[in-house]
């Protein structure tokens, strides 16, 4: 394996450049514990994007959770159910993955479900033609979404520790199981560990 020391704003050029030369590249996600801030990733792509032409649609995976009845069916610290049955894989695909795929609508739906209240976003459509949704969130490969491009923030097991507050340690084995079944940092189009938040690392050379 070879690691290539990057900064964060270098990491943004390398995938909003990558992203704007491909018209093919219309649903990227970008995956990682919360610590890891996978939205602000996100966000400052969606930036970087735009000002290089491409319109953009930013996805939030927490806006595609199932009701509080499924997701805590178990307990609200499960972390089997955090892991399996949290987020509406399903409505996600339906909504937004689908629809930008290969002959999509390009009707998206940007909100599907407001944790906070426990009732539906009442969010309206878009239409999304000519550009790309960038969905962030935490555990979102391995599960058959369908998408173009990836991005996996990768943390060791003592920095998440340490990073995810106290009450979220409940979490951790999820976040090992993940690791361990589907080795998101290798399967990723772009693996970066993220240990240091301002002195990232890209995968070049996965094994295989």
């Amino acid at each position: 394996m070879r690691f290539r020391p990057v900064s964060p704003p270098t990491l943004v050029d390398e995938v909003s450049a990558l992203v704007a030369d491909r018209p093919d590249l219309t649903r990227v996600i970008i995956d990682g514990a919360p610590p890891t801030r996978p939205d602000v990733l996100a966000d400052d792509l969606g930036e970087r994007l735009r000002l290089l032409g491409r319109p953009v649609l930013r996805i939030s995976a927490a806006d595609f959770l199932r009701a509080a009845s499924l997701r805590f069916e178990r307990g609200r610290t499960d972390p089997d159910a955090r892991y399996d049955d949290w987020l509406d894989a399903g409505a996600l695909r339906r909504e937004v993955l689908d629809p930008m795929g290969p002959d999509g609508s390009r009707r998206v739906l940007p909100r599907l479900w407001n944790a906070e209240t426990d009732r539906a976003a009442r969010a309206d459509y878009v239409d999304h033609r000519d550009g790309v949704v960038l969905v962030d969130g935490e555990l979102l490969l391995g599960r058959g979404l369908p998408h173009d491009y990836s991005v996996h923030l990768w943390l060791s097991t003592p920095a998440l520790a340490r990073k995810l507050p106290e009450s979220e340690h409940w979490a951790l084995s999820a976040f090992a199981r993940y690791d361990a079944e589907v080795r998101p940092l290798y399967v990723a189009d772009t693996g970066v560990r993220a240990d240091d938040p301002l002195r990232l690392a890209v995968l070049d050379d996965a094994p295989v």
